[in-house]
């Protein structure tokens, strides 16, 4: 009959082959994970930074660059994660469907917010404005000063910032005046019936040929419009670079007015002529 000392020791040999066999067998699942987890991980930085320079290349706003970004990484990290769980050989599912109800839970806690996100999203890849256009949306008009992951700020002609949830600006129309590199001035000027018309067109149009950022092409327009109550109307339509508008608008406005002084085309006003019948006062 063996001893309580070889009994005790023929124990721990069992034990220690069992934990050798353990070791063997799950020690190279975790190397097999780990390495899973490091060559993913290499892997998702390079995916990150060829995603970030065909971005930059496109000149996506840089915020929207950088949420992009973080966002496909957590992804790919969770995707890598639960691959390196799995080759060890825990059982996943339940993983996954925790994942599953935690996510809806925040999604439905944070709709509105998440909407915003999605939105911020859609203007990354439609890009139907950047930073520095001038647009017109949710009923205000401005230059975009910047674009987050919920709001875009834009800047007012009288320097008022307006923040706009990014789910409500593109719920709308959005009109990017600047989206182009031309843009075409509207102008209406009105003469006395009185006046030369042929001789009121020919100054109009002298006045835009003679504008050095009025563009040649397409030829600048002018027309009658409207033979009005109070004169003629004369519709005028030069072509003109979209950073020069506001200037050349301004500067045509003046010097037709000047023009017209010199060849003596009046520009009509409104006015009331009361006739009085001698003998009723």
């Amino acid at each position: 009959m063996l001893s309580k000392i070889e009994h005790v020791e023929n124990k721990m040999a069992d034990y220690s082959d069992i934990a050798l066999g353990y070791a063997t067998e799950y020690g190279l699942k975790i190397l097999g994970a780990l390495a899973i987890f490091l060559v993913g991980k290499w892997i998702a930085h390079k995916i990150i930074a060829l995603m970030r320079r065909g971005m930059e290349r496109a000149r996506v706003d840089p915020t929207l660059i950088s949420f992009a970004s973080n966002a496909l990484y957590v992804v790919l990290i969770i995707m890598i994660v639960v691959a390196a769980i799995s080759n060890i050989g825990v059982e996943t599912t339940s993983f996954m469907a925790v994942f599953g109800a935690a996510g809806l839970a925040i999604g439905l806690a944070l709709k509105d917010t998440l909407a915003n996100v999605g939105a911020a999203v859609l203007i990354i890849f439609f890009r139907p404005f950047k930073v520095g256009d001038f647009i017109e949306a949710s009923g205000v008009m401005g230059n975009v000063k910047s674009i987050n992951l919920f709001s875009t700020t834009l800047t007012t002609a009288d320097n008022r910032s307006i923040i706009i949830p990014n789910g409500a600006l593109i719920a709308g129309n959005i009109i990017n005046y600047t989206g182009n590199h031309t843009r075409r001035i509207d102008m209406t000027f009105q003469i006395d019936y009185k006046d030369d018309l042929r001789l009121a067109k020919e100054v109009v149009f002298n006045v835009l040929q003679s504008h050095e950022k009025v563009l040649k092409e397409p030829v600048p327009m002018v027309a009658v419009g409207a033979l009005e109550r109070d004169g003629v109307q004369l519709i005028v339509r030069p072509w003109v670079a979209v950073e020069d508008y506001w200037d050349v608008s301004f500067e045509i406005t003046e010097a037709v007015k000047l023009e017209f002084d010199k060849h003596h085309i009046t520009v009509p006003f409104p006015q009331m002529d009361l006739h009085v019948k001698k003998g009723e006062l």
